[in-house]
């Protein structure tokens, strides 16, 4: 964590010193910040924060992307923002596969890329093996890590035995298959648990708590859930709600909206890991602009999470970190 710590501070006070030295003073540098979707407030968070760095080294900020997390949707924005030719796009890829070429589009027309949030191809960039290892940097949480905390969180809650299951987007998504990944990884040292079949809710709560219901009724026994994003968390906990089924079935989410306060306290979700949506967003405007004025940047930066419980949520430095809209 220190020598992540480093690498951010020097990321971002080299930037800085750039800047305040008049090194890209004779052009403006434009980034364009292109979100998973434009209606979350993790995506909303995650904006403020870019706007923030982008204010402090003087770079002219593009906010742009579709309302849904869709790479049918994300490609025709990710065309536009490239034919305005930026210096750089921060990117959440809404596919792991499906994003490498129409990204490709833009490193080949000189537009730095740098990933946030989500990643393409395998997330290791400029190794020079494959396809996808071009954009200069991934900034994000460690997913992989986030879902064993998860875990290790619900199998305490559930005291270690009983019938769990993950409600995920879909596949194909490089965070939310991380997340999964690490929960399961963690749940193998946990033999008094199963872990049934992940259900996919294709990003609808609606979908999440429907599915959450009928896997109840397969398994009157299900005693947790785990909610690989927002949606899929929000809407297994209500189907929990719907179920009669507080305190009995437990609810982990990942993420960490406004509602989770509400939904903490009442015990409707047992525990939140939240993300520092804001801090990729300042360190992707960092990243980016550091590279464009000639430094060297790490090719993977992480930024943290937040433990979230009943126990904690009116502690200030927790609270802190509840996405805003």
């Amino acid at each position: 964590m220190r020598k992540l710590i480093a690498a951010l501070a020097a990321v971002a006070v080299s930037a800085t010193v750039f800047a305040s030295a008049g090194y890209a003073a004779d052009k403006k540098l434009t980034i364009a910040l292109i979100p998973g979707l434009t209606t979350d407030a993790f995506y909303i968070s995650m904006r403020k924060g870019a706007e923030a760095a982008a204010k402090a080294v003087g770079v002219d900020l593009v906010f742009q992307g579709a309302p849904d997390f869709n790479p049918v949707l994300q490609v025709p924005v990710l065309d536009a923002v490239i034919a305005r030719h930026p210096d750089a796009i921060l990117i959440a890829p809404t596919d792991k596969n499906q994003l490498i070429q129409p990204l490709k589009k833009a490193a080949d027309a000189g537009i730095t890329v740098v990933t946030v949030d989500t990643f393409i191809g395998t997330g290791k960039y400029q190794t020079g093996a494959g396809d996808a290892d071009f954009p200069i940097s991934y900034i994000a949480s460690d997913n992989i890590l986030g879902g064993e905390i998860a875990a290790r969180a619900l199998a305490k809650s559930i005291g270690d035995k009983g019938k769990v299951f993950v409600s995920n987007v879909k596949p194909g998504i490089s965070t939310t298959d991380q997340r999964e990944e690490g929960f399961k990884r963690e749940m193998k040292n946990h033999p008094g648990i199963t872990v049934l079949e992940t259900q996919f809710n294709d990003d609808d709560a609606n979908k999440a708590a429907s599915q959450l219901q009928s896997v109840l009724a397969r398994n009157n026994d299900l005693v947790g859930v785990f909610g690989a994003n927002l949606f899929s968390a929000l809407g297994a906990a209500n189907g929990v709600k719907q179920a009669n089924k507080i305190g009995v079935v437990k609810v982990v989410a990942f993420d960490a909206p406004s509602s989770i306060v509400d939904n903490l306290k009442s015990g409707l979700v047992d525990i939140a890991i939240a993300q520092h949506p804001a801090e990729i967003g300042y360190y992707g405007v960092m990243t980016a602009y550091a590279h464009l004025t000639g430094n060297s940047v790490p090719t993977a930066i992480g930024t943290g999470f937040t433990v979230m419980d009943k126990a904690n949520i009116d502690d200030p430095n927790v609270a802190r970190f509840i996405y805003k809209q």
